[in-house]
C-alpha cells in the first residue's frame, strides 16, 4: 500500500477504533465505521471527534454503517473480545474482497476466531499500546502521550498507511511473541487496576510487591511462548507511564460493562496450566474480580 487514498473499514469505532479511524480520515482516506444503529447515526450526522494532546483536537467526516456492503482495502477489528462474535456478523467474509484484516484485540486467543471467519492468509496479527476512550458515540479522548502499533509480517507497504497518519508502527516476525509481549504488560496492569480501582502511580508505589509477584508469573508464561519480556522490563515501562494511566478493564468495571477478564486473565491461566507454570497470584486476582462482578451484577 502507498500514499494513494484507501478505503478502510473500522469494526468498532470506540476508543482505539475511533482514534485510528479519525487519524486515517484526517490523512485523506475513506473511512467506513461499522457500529450499531445509534452510533452509526451519530457518526453520519456529526462526524468523528478526536481530542488528543498529541494529535490535536479535530473532527472528520466518516461513513457509518451497521454492516459492510462492499470490498475494502483494510479492515481494523477494534471491538472488545466480549463482543467479537456478534461484531463479526457486520463484516461478511464474502464481501471483504482482498482486504488486509488487522485485529487489535486484547489477549492471544482471538486470532483463531478471526481466521475461521475471514481468509486466514489475510489476517495480520496486531497489537496497540494506547490509552484512549470513547466518551460518547463518535467522541474519542486520547489521553496517553503514545499510540504505538505492532504488526506481525504485514503486506509490503501496509505500514506506510499508518505511519503517514501519525502512528508509530513496529513490524515483528513472530506473532506469538508479539502478542505475549503485550499481554505480559496488560494482564498485570489490567487485573491490578481493576481489582484495586487505582492507577499506574499507585501500582508502582503502594502495590509494587503485589505487582512484582504477578509480573513474575505472567512474564514466565510469556517467555515460554517465545516473548522476551522480564519482570524488570515491564516494571521499567510502568515506571515511565503517566501517573494517572488506567486500564480499559478498570473503566469497563466502573461503568458496569462486560469485562475482558477471560481474554486477558483467563488466557494467562490457561497458558500457564498448559506449560506447567504456576500462577497462583494471577488466579487469585481473576477470581476476586469475577467475584466482584457476580456480587455487583
Amino acid at each position: 500500500m502507498t500514499s494513494t487514498p484507501r478505503t478502510v473499514a473500522v469494526l468498532g469505532p470506540g476508543g482505539v477504533g475511533g482514534l485510528l479511524g479519525g487519524l486515517l480520515a484526517r490523512d485523506g482516506h475513506r473511512v467506513i465505521c461499522l457500529a450499531g444503529d445509534d452510533t452509526a447515526a451519530v457518526l453520519r450526522r456529526d462526524g468523528l471527534r478526536v481530542e488528543s494532546a498529541r494529535y490535536g483536537d479535530f473532527t472528520v467526516a466518516v461513513e457509518a454503517r451497521t454492516r459492510l456492503g462492499e470490498p475494502v482495502d483494510a479492515l481494523f477489528v477494534t471491538v472488545k473480545q466480549t463482543s467479537l462474535g456478534a461484531a463479526l456478523e457486520r463484516t461478511p467474509a464474502d464481501v471483504l474482497g482482498d482486504a488486509v484484516v488487522v485485529p487489535l484485540l486484547n489477549g492471544v486467543e482471538h486470532l483463531a476466531a478471526l481466521r475461521a471467519h475471514h481468509p486466514a492468509g489475510r489476517v495480520v496479527a496486531g497489537t496497540v499500546r494506547v490509552e484512549t476512550t470513547r466518551t460518547a458515540p463518535g467522541r474519542i479522548a486520547h489521553t496517553s502521550p503514545f499510540a504505538a502499533l505492532e504488526l506481525a509480517s504485514p503486506p509490503a507497504g501496509f505500514t506506510d498507511l499508518l505511519e503517514r497518519a501519525g502512528l508509530a508502527v513496529t513490524v515483528r516476525d513472530d506473532e506469538a511473541a508479539m502478542l505475549w509481549d503485550k499481554l505480559a504488560f496488560l494482564a498485570p496492569f489490567a487485573l491490578l487496576t481493576t481489582r484495586h480501582r487505582t492507577d499506574a502511580a499507585t501500582l508502582r508505589t503502594e502495590r509494587r510487591a503485589e505487582l512484582t509477584a504477578v509480573l513474575d508469573e505472567v512474564t514466565a508464561v510469556a517467555r515460554s511462548a517465545g516473548a522476551g519480556v522480564t519482570t524488570a522490563s515491564v516494571l521499567a515501562f510502568l515506571d515511565g507511564a503517566p501517573v494517572g494511566m488506567r486500564s480499559s478493564m478498570q473503566r469497563d468495571a466502573e461503568a458496569g460493562r462486560p469485562l475482558e477478564l477471560d481474554a486477558i486473565g483467563g488466557a494467562v491461566l490457561r497458558a500457564g496450566a498448559a506449560r506447567g507454570i504456576a500462577t497462583p497470584a494471577t488466579a487469585d486476582l481473576v477470581e476476586r474480580i469475577a467475584e466482584a462482578v457476580r456480587r455487583e451484577g
